[in-house]
């Protein structure tokens, strides 16, 4: 018998047919895929590969993909085909991950997961898991659901005012501070109305609950700090806190233990932490705001020697993932807790926290956050504790200065790449990243207009380094030469030979003489000019360089 080559995973699934496998265990498994990650289910395939044969009642398409739709809910629209291995036909049902929870029509619920030894199966979804699953979807925000057998009374008082404070620290709304306790609790939705009177949302009690109701009616508000120094455990230390003592507590922990070194640049002073506070305050408060409370877990934050690492229960959305995460469109998990901490001034207002992260480690050259340690049940950051790129932030300090404005997070993530790779090309940054290539070009282009990059090649043999000007200021031309070659050092001697013989030079003719971009074109020109080399004459389309007298 023939084999199918492929094995089982949570997105493929094998089923003998030879003895006609029942009708309404197919719609179980349509189900389990559709409310997992969606995948292909193939039928007349044993589970070791071995292709057997499809039965007879099962080789009409249209009927089956029919009868799945009516007998799911809502119902699932499936793309089946009948495929031949040596004359033998196998049945394969492509089910598509869908946008709600699904349901067979008798009510039963089902989802797909890996057991210990690797092989998939179909288990019970549970009430909780769909809480969960609407969350992943986006079609449910938990933190603005009111909380059983809470009432106001369990707000406390002293976590009020802890609010207050925050708002004045952080710079938070100040209209905020001018509302009573009952109209800010409105105002943030830490209260919704349940029979005429008003009851403590999820985000009102993790936010201004009492520390002995929190831990009754929200177990799963957890956080654990620990502190490493080699194999030797400094800090252990487990809580259910109201959030905003939680996130002051680990802060302490966290400015306890993050050393920083300075710098001089020219005048002035730059401290180089271990990591980045504000990028450590986004990622913490992602990971409160953006936890699956309905699920047993904790926030923990890790310190050690390696890095910091921040975990914390609950997967990312539909349509986010650790690749695309700079790219993606801001989203999450608790809308109205995230909106909450926001708007008293703890996260990024533009809801770009993200950004703030990865400008918080790039901005010293330390390498890029790292999101891909994260499954679909718990996302994991890990900031790595490199020592820091001094010769980069010089550079970096001196252009923003220079320009007048910061780069964006999206040109410190080319330029650090380009660090670590030395030369690439915009695909590689483009799938490493999931940045649009419309905006890389626009980026590149920038890089090169500024001097700091140069393009070598055209075409899709094109790639790009960093510049001479960079090289020089970390000390390490032969690096330059050796990345973009000897011809590239003679051009400033080729133009100079050029004026020799034709006594003016304009940036075509160095396009054309050199084979080099507008953009390179430019610079060059300008670098001689720096240099007192030659001077411009005319202005506009008629400007043209000369060379200068000794």
């Amino acid at each position: 018998m023939p084999n199918i080559n492929l094995k089982e995973t949570l997105t493929i699934e094998f089923k003998s047919d030879k003895k006609k496998y029942p009708d309404n265990e197919i719609i179980d498994a349509v189900v389990a895929f559709a409310n997992t990650d969606g995948g292909d289910f193939y039928l007349g395939v044993e589970d070791d590969g071995e292709i057997t044969g499809l039965h007879k009642d099962h080789q009409d398409i249209d009927r089956l993909n029919a009868f799945i739709a009516n007998k799911t809910i809502p119902p699932v629209s499936v793309r089946s085909e009948v495929l031949f291995f040596d004359g033998i036909p196998v049945l394969k049902i492509a089910v598509p991950r869908h946008k709600n929870i699904v349901a067979t029509s008798s009510g039963k619920l089902v989802r797909r997961r890996i057991k210990v030894d690797g092989t998939p199966e179909n288990i019970p979804m549970y009430p909780y898991e769909i809480v969960s699953r609407l969350s992943d979807l986006s079609l449910l925000d938990y933190s603005a659901q009111p909380v059983a057998g809470s009432c106001v009374q369990d707000f406390d008082p002293l976590e009020r005012e802890r609010l207050r404070n925050l708002i004045r620290t952080y710079h938070g709304e100040k209209m905020l501070l001018e509302l009573d306790d009952a109209e800010l609790d409105q105002a943030l939705r830490l209260t919704t109305i349940v029979d005429g009177k008003p009851c403590p949302t999820l985000a009102g009690l993790l936010i201004l609950g009492r520390k002995e109701r929190l831990q009754d009616l929200v177990p799963t508000a957890e956080s654990t700090i620990q502190v490493m120094d080699g194999t030797d455990l400094k800090v252990n230390e487990s809580f259910t806190l109201p959030l905003l003592a939680a996130f002051e507590k680990i802060t302490a922990y966290f400015n306890a233990w993050n050393r920083e070194e300075e710098m001089e640049e020219g005048l002035f002073r730059i401290s180089i932490p271990d990591f980045d506070k504000r990028a450590f305050r986004e990622a913490l408060v992602n990971a409160f705001s953006h936890r699956d409370y309905s699920m047993l877990g904790r926030v923990r934050v890790l310190i050690n020697n390696e890095g910091l690492t921040i975990s914390n229960p609950g997967g990312f959305i539909e349509g986010i993932n650790y690749k695309n995460l700079i790219d993606a469109e801001p989203h999450g998990r608790n809308p109205v807790l995230a909106d909450c901490l926001k708007r008293i001034g703890l996260a990024e207002r533009s809801g770009r926290g993200i950004d703030r992260i990865y400008e918080g480690t790039l901005r010293y050259g330390k390498g890029v956050p790292d999101y891909s340690q994260s499954t679909e049940v718990m996302v994991r950051l890990f900031i790595p504790n490199a020592l820091p790129d001094k010769s980069f932030i010089s550079m970096l300090t001196a252009e923003e200065k220079k320009r007048h404005h910061d780069f964006s997070v999206y040109a410190l993530v080319v330029l650090n790449y380009l660090i670590r790779q030395h030369r690439v090309q915009l695909e590689e940054i483009r799938d490493s990243f999931a940045i649009e290539e419309s905006r890389l070009k626009v980026i590149m282009e920038n890089l090169v207009e500024y001097g700091i990059v140069e393009a070598i090649g055209n075409g899709k043999n094109r790639s790009y380094i960093l510049s001479a000007h960079v090289y020089r200021a970390q000390g390490d031309l032969p690096g330059y030469i050796h990345q973009a070659g000897i011809d590239r050092i003679r051009y400033p001697a080729l133009i100079l030979q050029f004026l020799d013989r034709e006594k003016e030079i304009s940036r075509q003719d160095v396009v054309k003489l050199l084979h080099v971009t507008p953009a390179a074109a430019y610079h060059l020109l300008q670098s001689l000019k720096n240099e007192g080399r030659i001077h411009l004459k005319g202005k506009g389309r008629s400007a043209k360089y000369i060379k200068s007298e000794s």
